[in-house]
């Protein structure tokens, strides 16, 4: 016995075998259970709160420059609980510097023994993958010895927060850990 079809219904091929009904049944299964619970792990989290800081100084300008990178979610939730509870998005383009700036000027500091802070130049930030890389300049004139530097990015969210500063100058390498309880060092 042959089938036919209604009149002006299309023949994709797959009636005539019996397929399309628990194939499309199936994959209309699978899309509504695994869509969703793949959207829901986007950005996955991570168990440790670290950011890492370069002062480098450059002698020919006479400035220390700084590349501070920080997980991408958690600058997020800093800028948005310093904003009201606002939800911030950071993306390279976007209209957020003005943000991250005042953000990170806030928290990372530079002072001399008179405790006078030197004025912090935001350069631009950039954002890759789960991190955020953000740029800034310090005018500052050897030596270092006696100035102090705050670095308390990020401690405002997270008990557990390591802000790792390694600063280098021509006299060599030093590094720093800043912590809840250890926010200021003498260098």
């Amino acid at each position: 016995m042959m089938r036919t079809r209604k009149e002006g219904t299309r023949n994709t091929g797959f009636e005539a075998s019996g397929f399309a009904p628990s194939f499309f049944s199936t994959l209309h299964i699978f899309v509504l259970l695994i869509i969703p619970f793949s959207l829901c792990s986007v950005s996955p989290a991570h168990d440790y709160h670290v950011s890492v800081t370069q002062m480098q100084y450059n002698s020919g300008s006479k400035t220390f420059e700084l590349s501070i990178r920080v997980f991408t979610d958690d600058l997020e939730r800093a800028l948005g609980i310093a904003n009201g509870n606002k939800r911030i998005i950071i993306k390279n383009g976007d209209a957020n510097d003005a943000l991250v700036s005042a953000y990170i000027i806030k928290n990372l500091s530079l002072s001399d023994t008179q405790k006078k802070i030197s004025e912090a130049r935001y350069v631009g930030k950039e954002q890759e993958q789960d991190a955020t890389w953000i740029y800034l300049e310090i005018p500052f004139r050897l030596p270092i010895k006696g100035h102090k530097l705050q670095n308390s990015i990020l401690t405002e969210i997270f008990d557990d927060q390591v802000n790792m500063t390694n600063i280098t100058t021509p006299a060599g390498k030093k590094t720093y850990m800043y912590k809840k309880g250890q926010l200021v060092h003498v260098l």
